[in-house]
């Protein structure tokens, strides 16, 4: 009764619909974000500085989304934001920031965090393939493209599965920070959903069914990603 309650709410589709374009748009710009961000941190010819970049990388990833929403708000804030407040002093209109930062603050928060994974991967290139390459005469974006990806594809691969996995937690502590009753409509995704159903309204069947549901579609995407790889 609990299942065909949630797939026959007037707010599945919808539900369903915001917690894809989250989650899929996450997928879609955070990974390759990470891998540029490894590659250029491993490529530097500068450590020192690459040392620096990746402290400021990684420092996001530990902060609360409590903490998040606060730089956020002061930076983007449509009244009175630094950003927008700068965009005023040049004669442009402010811009709604906080609307549409959903996919790029996670980006932000994270892509410092899983360019570890693929940093570890590019340590593992034996260095005579980038000797090969300088005697070629390879430039470097050739390297990049010939080397350095195809080297960690399989590490590519792997953390795509992993995300698969989680396709419809689109970030319950993010969303339920930066969305408001007014945009329930574009911002509601199953999770927040769930909280307002299990823990507000005390119906922990309904939650229990709808977390089931959602390990179900995670599990049926590996499963078929994996046999087609």
């Amino acid at each position: 009764g609990n299942f065909l309650e949630f797939f026959r709410s007037f707010y599945f589709w919808e539900l369903l619909r915001n917690t894809l374009f989250y989650s899929v748009g996450k997928l879609f710009v955070s990974v390759p974000l990470s891998i540029a961000l490894a590659i250029v941190l491993y490529e530097t010819r500068r450590p020192k500085l690459g040392k620096v970049v990746q402290t400021l990388a990684y420092l996001p990833h530990f902060l609360s989304w409590v903490i998040m929403y606060g730089i956020l708000l002061v930076l983007l804030a449509p009244g009175d934001g630094i950003v927008n407040d700068i965009l005023k002093g040049f004669g442009r209109e402010p811009i709604s920031f906080m609307t549409n930062t959903r996919i790029f603050s996670d980006a932000w928060k994270e892509m410092g965090w899983s360019a570890i994974l693929f940093i570890a991967a590019l340590m593992g290139i034996d260095p005579t393939l980038f000797e090969a390459a300088s005697v070629e005469g390879v430039s470097a974006l050739q390297r990049v493209r010939y080397i350095t990806i195809p080297s960690i594809r399989p590490v590519i691969v792997l953390v795509v599965l992993l995300r698969l996995g989680t396709i419809l937690d689109a970030g319950f502590n993010q969303i339920f920070m930066l969305y408001s009753i007014p945009v329930y409509s574009v911002a509601d995704i199953i999770d927040t959903w769930v909280y307002r159903q299990g823990l507000l309204e005390f119906r922990f069947g309904l939650a229990t069914a709808v977390g089931l549901f959602k390990g179900l579609i995670g599990m049926m995407l590996i499963l078929v990603s994996n046999s087609m790889i």
